[in-house]
C-alpha cells in the first residue's frame, strides 16, 4: 500500500470503519476549499461544483461497475434508497421479500413495513444452515418478488456469494437488492457480475466519506418497474430550465434525486474515492482480508476468547467480532476506548473492523487489552 492518507492521532486505535471511519486528509482539505470558496464567493463557481457531482458518479460507477452513469444516483442514506424500491415496486397481495434474518434494521424494517399492502416478509436465519445462499433460494417461491441482502453482515462480518444469489433471481425474475454498506470500499463488488437490479450503500463507512450522502445503483430494466414516490425539479429531464411549464423526468437513475444535491458531501465523498482509487480495491480488499485473518488466527489461539465470525476464509470480510468468556461486552468496551480504541459492540460481541491502513501491531495492542 501507498503512503498513510490518514492524520489520525497516534495514540488512536481507530478500528471502527463498519459504523463511522475517520477522513482521509485529502477530504477534509477538499471540504476547507469548498466551505472557504462558499464563504468568499458563494456558488460563484457553481459550474465546478457540477463537475465534482460528475466526478463522483464517475468513480461510483467503476466502483460497482456500472454500465453507464446514468445508473447512479446520489442519495441521503442506504434507508432512502431501500425505500424508493420498497415503495416504488406495485405490489399485490400475496406478495412476498425474502431477507436474511441477521440483516442491519434498514434492510428489514422497510420490507416489514409493506405488510399492511399484503406483502410478508421471510426472515431466513443464516446461522441455521450450512448453505446459507441455498437456504435463501429455498425461501423464494412463486409468490416471491424480491429477495435482499447485505454483502456482509454488519455484526459478524459474514460474506454472501452475491453472484449466485444474482442468478438464480434473474433465472426466476426476482429483484435482486444488495445493501453494499459493508462492503464498497473495502472489498471489491461488481453490479454485472452478481446480476443485481439495485444497490445501495452509504458513504461514510469503508468508503471513507461522509454521513448524509448515498450510492444508488439501479439496473435500467428494474429501474422502470419502479414508480416514482417524491417529485423535484432536479429530477427532472430539463432540470435547469425552470421556466418550462411543462416537464419530463429523467430516464436516468437520476429520477430518483428530487431535489437540490448535498454539495458538500459531494465534494468530501468525491475526495475520499479518489484515495480509494489511488489506493486500489483490489489492493485494499487484500490488505483488509490480511489484517482479519491474522486477527481471526491470533483469536483462535487464545481460549479466552470465542470467535463470533465464521472461519472459512470465503466468508470473511473487513468485520472480525469476539466476546471474552468471563468478562461482558460493556466492561470489555469500556476497557477498550479507555485506551483509545475506537470499536463498537454489536452482535454479542466485540466488532473490530480495520481498513486497508491499520496494522497487524494495532491488532496485538487490541488484543492485549482484551486478554489482560
Amino acid at each position: 500500500m501507498s503512503q498513510n492518507p490518514f492524520a489520525l492521532s497516534p495514540d488512536l486505535c481507530y478500528v471502527n470503519h463498519a459504523a463511522v471511519a475517520p477522513w482521509p486528509v485529502r477530504t477534509c482539505e477538499a471540504v476547507s476549499r469548498f466551505a472557504a470558496e462558499n464563504a468568499v464567493q458563494g456558488a460563484k463557481h457553481y459550474e465546478n461544483w457540477l463537475k465534482t457531482e460528475n466526478a463522483l458518479r464517475a468513480k461510483l460507477a467503476r466502483l460497482v461497475n456500472a454500465a453507464s452513469t446514468d445508473d447512479v444516483a446520489l442519495l441521503k442514506n442506504t434507508s432512502e434508497g431501500l425505500s424508493i424500491i420498497a415503495y416504488g415496486i406495485r405490489w399485490h397481495r400475496g406478495d412476498k421479500v425474502v431477507v436474511p434474518a441477521q440483516e442491519f434494521p434498514s434492510n428489514r424494517i422497510v420490507w416489514e413495513s409493506l405488510a399492511r399492502f399484503g406483502v410478508t416478509t421471510e426472515l431466513v436465519d443464516l446461522a441455521a444452515t450450512a448453505d446459507p445462499e441455498q437456504a435463501l433460494i429455498d425461501a423464494c417461491d412463486r409468490r416471491t418478488r424480491l429477495l435482499s441482502v447485505s454483502t456482509v453482515q454488519y455484526a459478524n462480518g459474514f460474506r454472501l456469494h452475491t453472484p449466485l444469489l444474482g442468478d438464480f433471481c434473474r433465472r426466476h425474475e426476482i429483484l435482486f437488492c444488495v445493501d453494499a454498506i459493508q462492503s464498497l470500499g473495502a472489498l471489491a463488488f461488481d453490479a454485472q457480475q452478481s446480476k443485481a437490479d439495485f444497490v445501495v450503500a452509504d458513504g461514510h463507512k469503508w468508503m471513507l466519506g461522509p454521513e448524509g450522502l448515498a450510492l444508488f445503483y439501479s439496473h435500467p430494466a428494474a429501474r422502470e418497474q419502479l414508480h416514482l414516490t417524491q417529485y423535484g425539479w432536479h429530477m427532472l429531464a430539463d432540470a435547469g430550465n425552470f421556466d418550462n411549464p411543462d416537464w419530463t423526468v429523467a430516464t436516468g437513475a437520476r429520477c430518483f434525486e428530487c431535489g437540490s444535491p448535498n454539495m458538500l458531501g459531494i465534494t468530501a465523498l468525491n475526495a475520499s474515492l479518489a484515495v480509494i482509487e489511488e489506493q486500489q480495491i483490489e489492493k485494499i480488499e487484500q490488505r483488509v482480508l490480511q489484517l482479519t485473518t491474522y486477527l481471526i488466527d491470533k483469536i483462535l489461539q487464545t481460549d479466552q476468547l470465542v470467535l463470533l465470525t465464521d472461519t472459512d476464509p470465503e466468508r470473511r470480510s473487513g468485520i472480525v467480532s469476539v466476546k471474552h468468556r468471563r468478562l461482558d461486552n460493556q466492561s470489555l468496551f469500556q476497557i477498550l476506548s479507555k485506551n483509545n480504541v475506537v470499536c463498537a459492540v454489536r452482535g454479542g460481541g466485540i466488532r473490530i473492523s480495520p481498513h486497508f491502513y491499520n496494522t497487524c501491531a494495532q491488532l496485538d495492542y487490541i488484543l492485549d487489552l482484551i486478554l489482560h
